[in-house]
């Protein structure tokens, strides 16, 4: 099997078209995706909750602290996110050229727009042939920067502009995010958009799940396994 590690953008499609298996995916950033799933899926269950509670119970509120519980649970996991986030973001700077894809989409090139209009053709079964990628494919890199990337940080925004409410006025947060709920108009208008991008999580979610599952399938090289041993297999040295 042949094996290289830190193919640049410049040779990866020629080159490609002989190896079996090519380094990808950094340990950081694979750690930074298992995080983020099990944050996200965290905060997806506590955040609904937060927003239709669960049926009140009988006795003194001292004795059932459930919303107390799945409040703390919600605002753990958004330091924790927020705080992976904050280091995929600097381990693009250090780590090899792929895990820099996340946040620059290259629209500047001819080639990206007719791979993309090809992985639109591919997803919507109007394409016999996949081809061959060895970081994310244009069509998800421009999701997961659109969708996830700026997703991410409108709910970070957000999210800790109504935390700000809690912690009071002159907290740090209050002076890094205070500014949102105002230009918002209030904050019930913040707390129905912050729940309005929830469900866009949820929807990228549930997308990127299948898509992750239909390529390991579909595709001529390996999807979910890379992302845990960071090696993209290819399944043929076919030419792309």
């Amino acid at each position: 099997m042949a094996l290289e590690k830190n193919l640049t953008p410049e040779d990866s499609h020629e080159r490609v078209r002989r190896q079996t298996a090519v380094y990808v995916y950094e340990a950081p950033v694979r750690l930074w995706h298992w995080i983020t799933a099990f944050g996200v899926l965290t905060l997806v269950i506590t955040g609904f909750l937060i927003g239709r509670p669960p049926p009140s119970v009988s006795g003194e509120a001292i004795d059932h602290y459930l919303m107390g519980y799945i409040r703390f649970a919600h605002f753990a996991a958004a330091y924790v996110v927020t705080l992976a986030f904050i280091g995929r973001i600097y381990w693009a700077f250090v780590g090899n050229h792929h895990s820099r894809e996340l946040f620059l989409v290259p629209i500047h090139r001819k080639r990206w727009w007719g791979e993309l209009w090809h992985e639109i053709r591919w997803y919507l079964f109007l394409e016999r042939t996949p081809r061959k990628y060895i970081g994310h494919n244009p069509l998800g890199q421009l999701i997961m920067f659109g969708v996830f990337v700026v997703g991410m940080v409108f709910m970070i925004i957000t999210g800790f502009a109504l935390y700000s409410e809690g912690t009071g006025v002159g907290s740090w947060q209050d002076q890094l995010f205070g500014w949102v709920i105002p230009l918002f108009g209030q904050s019930q208008d913040v707390h129905t958009w912050h729940r309005l991008g929830m469900w866009f999580m949820v929807i990228f979610v549930l997308t990127h799940v299948y898509v992750a599952v239909r390529e390991d399938i579909m595709s001529r090289q390996s999807m979910t396994s890379t992302m845990l041993s960071g090696w993209r297999l290819f399944k043929d040295d076919r030419p792309d």
